[in-house]
């Protein structure tokens, strides 16, 4: 498998300055990393690899160069961002931001399958395009890869298993968003806890192995971790609001998706468990056959949760979290003006609307 010499990206491409925005930041990170993903991708099997870079955005389901991307590359941007917290030049986590990349898109790919979801970033997702079996098969592909790609990084064992215990929580986490579905007494604190292994375990690694990368010792790799931690329970806060009141011109996916899913996720646990008559009545539409939702019952169960304080109980979460996440930053003693953007696409990320 071929990577990528983080001097020859830094010559292609320029690091912003301390003030730049955050989408300029993870402009830079698309651009850092799409080369160190490409390299990677072309030394899986043809199959897996016609998979990959249709789901990663390279090309359509015929091969034929596209652009639609792959993703607003959150996690490549706090494991850049992280390097340059203490002191060290982003590039150098250009690996380890592709590592942490491939094992999120290889969690995508099968998050798709389980939810059957059809669409994913304005196209039809890769189980719809190359069935089942080779969405499957082209995800496991990409974390295997994700892993070797850290393996031969400088870091090697270390933080090898740092990413394997983050995609054991990642997985537990799903495993447990799974077990929900079947369940009408899931708590808050249970809902919180997955969120946290199923988003914040693989933003808080993309924190540490970037912060590794730039030379940090354990201490402070381990609070730029609790940092990504925090900030993705802040980040699932947001990403479930958007599930449910996110313009589908701006997520990619349809309005009332996660409602018609019955998806128990972190709002509509919070109006459940509210104890007010909307959310009875939003249990009993939560108990509904999905197969009667049309648009009007779907506006319908969004206006229940709201009512049932889910909104808001969720926005105050997000912030919270990201308080809680700038603490963790300052435990890091950052290197300042340099941890300056970390901060601020932290921000960024709580209050996006896609």
């Amino acid at each position: 498998m071929t990577t990528t010499d983080p001097a020859r990206v830094r010559e292609a491409v320029a690091a912003p300055g301390d003030d730049a925005s955050p989408e300029t930041w993870l402009r830079y990170a698309r651009e850092v990393t799409d080369p160190v993903l490409r390299a990677a991708v072309s030394a899986l099997h043809e199959r897996a690899r016609n998979v990959a870079g249709y789901h990663l955005g390279w090309w359509d389901e015929q091969g034929r160069p596209g652009l639609a991307g792959w993703g607003k590359a959150v996690r490549p941007a706090l494991a850049l961002l992280a390097a340059r917290a203490v002191g060290g030049r982003p590039e150098v986590a250009a690996n380890a931001a592709a590592a942490v990349q491939l094992a999120h898109d290889s969690s995508l790919l099968h998050d798709d399958i389980i939810d059957r979801d059809e669409t994913r970033r304005h196209r039809p997702t890769a189980w719809k395009v190359f069935g089942v079996p080779g969405a499957l098969l082209a995800g496991d592909a990409m974390l295997t890869l994700a892993v070797s790609l850290v393996q031969r990084h400088d870091l090697g064992a270390r933080a090898a298993a740092a990413l394997n215990e983050a995609v054991q929580q990642f997985i537990g986490g799903q495993l447990e968003d799974m077990a929900f579905e079947a369940r009408t007494d899931v708590s808050l604190s249970e809902c919180t806890t997955m969120a946290a292994r199923k988003t914040g375990a693989l933003m808080g690694v993309a924190c540490r192995l970037g912060a590794l990368a730039a030379g940090a010792d354990e201490a402070r790799a381990t609070s730029l971790d609790a940092f990504g931690r925090a900030l993705g329970l802040a980040f699932q806060h947001v990403d479930d609001l958007l599930g449910i009141w996110g313009d589908p011109g701006q997520t990619g996916k349809p309005a009332g998706a996660d409602l018609h899913a019955r998806k128990k996720s972190l709002p509509v646990v919070a109006a459940l468990a509210a104890g007010f008559p909307e959310s009875a009545e939003l249990a009993d539409q939560y108990a509904r056959d999905p197969a009667l939702d049309d648009a009007e019952s779907l506006r319908h169960t969004a206006d229940l949760v709201e009512r049932a304080g889910g909104r808001r109980a969720s926005a105050d979460g997000a912030r919270r979290h990201l308080a809680e996440a700038l603490r963790h930053l300052d435990d890091a003693r950052p290197a300042e003006p340099d941890a300056r953007p970390l901060r601020a696409l932290a921000g960024w990320l709580v209050d996006r609307d896609h």
